[in-house]
């Protein structure tokens, strides 16, 4: 967390504004684009993992897990989009809890909600996958 903090620290002092700041606004309404026209088309809400790795069983590392440096990056997409999303259990694998994200569109919070309220009914979260 504190690199995350000095990183941002370092991108916005004087110099560096056009280079990374301005770069990094575009790619945030290019995300944003893409989302608007996928529910453009009729999309009501996206259903994709939190994380890109499935968790490990505590005190073991999986090789992957430990190369993995951000395992919420999944989550960023929404939250750059401007978009509200909702994370919920949605199985399990090997005994271990999978999550999924829901994605919803700007200002349907509630219709998000519902989409995710009906998935938990579906698809029990005790329920191996």
């Amino acid at each position: 967390m504190r690199r995350r903090i000095l990183v941002g620290t370092y991108v916005l002092s004087a110099g560096y504004y056009d280079a990374y700041y301005r770069r990094a606004q575009q790619m945030r309404a290019l995300i944003a684009q893409d989302f608007r026209n996928v529910f453009d088309r009729g999309v009501d809400s996206c259903l994709r993992p939190p994380s890109p790795v499935r968790p490990s069983r505590r005190g073991r590392s999986s090789p992957i897990r430990s190369r993995c440096t951000c395992p919420n990056i999944f989550t960023v997409t929404a939250n750059l989009a401007g978009l509200p999303a909702i994370s919920l259990p949605i199985g399990r694998a090997k005994g271990l809890p999978l999550g999924g994200q829901l994605i919803g569109q700007a200002f349907l919070e509630d219709e998000m909600i519902e989409a995710a309220y009906a998935l938990e009914r579906v698809v029990p979260a005790t329920d191996e996958a």
